[in-house]
């Protein structure tokens, strides 16, 4: 009679194993197919662009930010692109290929940066020169992934610090808390 619990208690123990390894494997299949159906959306805006502005993107921007005057359309590879100046700074909207705006930047200085990681620059790159500053703002309720010096990013607002010494010229990304990550070699 022991045998036999053991036996099942055992047969159980390796069956929820089973079930927990299988979960896992189809969390990160779910996780690719989202990147990949992404990656298919920019590749087919890029197939289907004809240089020509939506009226989708249009439509939505004038909902996003209201009645601007000074709004410089652009249709990009993968973007519908609105650079216009709102409160004295400029900035450009990105829409994607549906008119659902993916996210702005803004240029901002490096004194915008989170403090943790204008100290972290200044340590790890003291001997670089610290250039343009970008910020990206993302649409949260958009899940397409973001592209910055012709490199994709995962969905959140950062700073983009742009650091030069000689001809070595790269990118750094800086998150909100001030963490610092290597983004681009230019």
């Amino acid at each position: 009679m022991k045998k036999l619990a053991i036996v099942s208690l055992t047969f159980l123990f390796v069956l929820t194993i089973g079930q927990i390894q299988g979960m896992s494997l189809a969390s990160k299949s779910e996780r690719a197919t989202k990147k990949e159906a992404r990656a298919e959306k920019r590749e087919l805006r890029k197939l289907e662009s004809s240089n020509i502005v939506s009226e989708k993107s249009k439509d939505s921007f004038y909902t996003d930010f209201g009645d601007m005057s000074n709004v410089k359309w652009r249709n990009s590879d993968y973007y519908d692109e609105a650079t216009f100046t709102k409160n004295g700074s400029e900035m450009t909207a990105f829409y994607d290929f549906y008119g659902d705006l993916v996210g702005t930047t803004q240029v901002k200085t490096f004194a915008d940066v989170p403090l943790k990681g204008q100290k972290a620059i200044q340590k790890k790159y003291s001997d670089f020169t610290v250039g343009p500053v970008i910020f990206y703002d993302d649409n949260e309720f958009n899940s397409m992934d973001m592209l910055l010096y012709n490199t994709e990013f995962q969905d959140e607002d950062n700073y983009f610090v742009e650091l030069t010494k000689g001809a070595d010229r790269k990118v750094v990304r800086v998150d909100m808390a001030g963490n610092i990550y290597f983004f681009k070699q230019l």
